[in-house]
């Protein structure tokens, strides 16, 4: 059995450690798990970002149709990731702040910061920038499905705010109530 990285269909590379049987299981010893559940954290978010992919739900470990089925199942050696420990592997990644659980008041699915919310806010502002729209108002639609793609396209409202959050207390956004919804402008502001 090899236990080099392995490429999957999608370009993604899966690190060696997938390659092991006891990868896909918890571990009775506190310390061993908690190594493997950084490297299963290291690996989803690694994942999520090669696939711009925001939401992880327990059920990605069962679902036969689920974008994750190439992480959570290794054929070669006949194993995959049990949803029990998918949902201890959540726990962990939020009280990491690598994730929270949305919708809120539930303990299944979470949205990934692949990406934390911080740098989505720098992301946002860059794009605002560079698309010469500093000072105009926009719909979160047009910012979330711009036209040509960018790397907000299909960012999830809730870490939308989070960005303009932060952005605001910088002065550089101000969240803006408009007939279709919300809206924000984005401002040159002084930065950090």
């Amino acid at each position: 059995m090899s236990f080099s990285p392995l490429a999957t269909p999608t370009g993604f590379l899966l690190p060696s450690v997938h390659s092991a049987p006891p990868f896909f299981t918890q571990q009775p010893h506190p310390g061993t798990n908690a190594t493997v559940q950084d490297h299963w954290i290291t690996l989803i978010l690694g994942y999520a970002r090669h696939r711009k992919l925001f939401v992880l739900r327990v059920e990605d470990a069962e679902a036969t149709d689920s974008e994750w089925l190439e992480v959570f199942r290794n054929e070669r050696i006949n194993r995959k990731l049990l949803p029990s420990y998918l949902f201890s592997i959540l726990a962990t990644m939020v009280s990491k702040n690598v994730a929270i659980y949305e919708p809120p008041g539930q303990t299944r699915s979470v949205l990934l910061y692949w990406r934390l919310p911080e740098e989505w806010a720098e992301v946002l502002h860059q794009w605002a920038i560079s698309t010469g729209q500093l000072n105009t108002i926009l719909t979160f639609y047009e910012i979330t499905d711009p036209p040509i793609p960018s790397p907000l396209s299909n960012i999830p409202v809730t870490l939308l705010r989070k960005a303009i959050a932060i952005l605001a207390k910088t002065g550089r956004s101000q969240l803006i109530t408009i007939a279709d919804g919300e809206g924000v402008r984005l401002f040159q502001g002084t930065g950090k």
